[in-house]
């Protein structure tokens, strides 16, 4: 039975969900909220870009987190 809400298929690989490997991604770290945020949406679309909605958009809004990522990195 798929449960769109609590654990999409476009979220799961096998046995790992994207939400548990982005906790373990982030464990530890000391970035500012923003950047964690920022940091969360560049993975999540990357973990899916082949298995929701048109691929390179996916990827194209994963580049669109990760240039904002550096612009404030930089700053």
């Amino acid at each position: 039975m798929k449960d769109n809400v609590n654990h999409p298929e476009h979220y799961t690989n096998g046995s790992i969900e994207c939400i548990e490997a982005m906790k373990a991604m982030m464990e530890g770290s000391s970035v500012s909220p923003f950047i964690g945020d920022l940091w969360g949406n560049v993975f999540k679309y990357v973990w899916r870009w082949d298995k929701k909605g048109v691929p390179l958009e996916q990827l194209q809004k994963a580049r669109f987190y990760l240039n904002k990522m550096i612009s404030e990195l930089e700053k």
